[in-house]
């Protein structure tokens, strides 16, 4: 186990610390899109301290068959849903192509439902032009983050910044070149999980993060922004 002066005490916390890390984007032409759901508690902080609207992206990894913690894969919402695949897993797994098809459906049919939960629609934000601030509560195999980066994109972002409280070094490194600039405040050479960082890791529910996103909108909505 981390130290206990190493750990976030929780999301809020791990977002305050890194929306501080973002000062040079307060006020300017970006947008956080947040990975559901604890990305979201972590996003929330960040959007508040940049005065940017708040909005969620959802990647969803491809797991191995009958192994669900493992990730074979990942696809995103929008970005024309392309599917990132491990072909090297595939190959040791023996993965048919079929059971790929057909995971590949059921993880974007999970991705719509989220979607309509959280915003009432399954369009993409508007991030033509725009700085896209892409928030999770840690990094681990780094699947899902660059299923997220790419779909961003292809949204035509103008740029993507990649911020996280924690993430697996290598998986940091990995990402480095899809991105115009990451901010990742614990690279730990020994990383175990991302809830090994946190002392307090609950589970975020669904409803937590409407709340969330509510209270995003009505903040961005007041004259003053602040």
């Amino acid at each position: 186990m981390p130290n206990p002066a190493e750990t976030f005490i929780n999301r809020k916390e791990a977002g305050l610390e890194l929306a501080r890390k973002l000062d040079s984007c307060v006020d300017s032409n970006c947008i956080v899109l947040a990975i559901p759901r604890g990305g979201v508690v972590v996003g929330y902080e960040v959007a508040k301290h940049l005065h940017a609207p708040l909005d969620v992206i959802a990647p969803r990894k491809i797991p191995a068959p009958g192994q669900p913690e493992l990730a074979i894969g990942a696809v995103a919402s929008w970005g024309n849903h392309d599917r990132l695949i491990d072909e090297r897993t595939v190959r040791l797994l023996n993965v048919s192509p079929q059971y790929i098809d057909r995971e590949v459906d059921r993880q974007l049919a999970e991705i719509n439902r989220r979607l309509l939960i959280y915003r009432g629609t399954s369009d993409p934000p508007d991030v033509k032009g725009k700085r896209v601030i892409l928030v999770d509560d840690g990094i681990a195999t780094g699947y899902t983050t660059k299923a997220a980066i790419l779909a961003a994109r292809k949204l035509n972002a103008a740029a993507i910044t990649l911020a996280a409280p924690v993430g697996a070094a290598d998986s940091i490194e990995m990402l480095r070149p899809y991105l115009d600039d990451l901010i990742c405040l614990k690279t730990p050479s020994s990383f175990m999980a991302v809830g090994y960082w946190y002392v307090d890791f609950d589970q975020v529910s669904d409803e937590e993060v409407i709340d969330l996103l509510k209270k995003a909108r009505e903040f961005w909505a007041k004259p003053h922004r602040t």
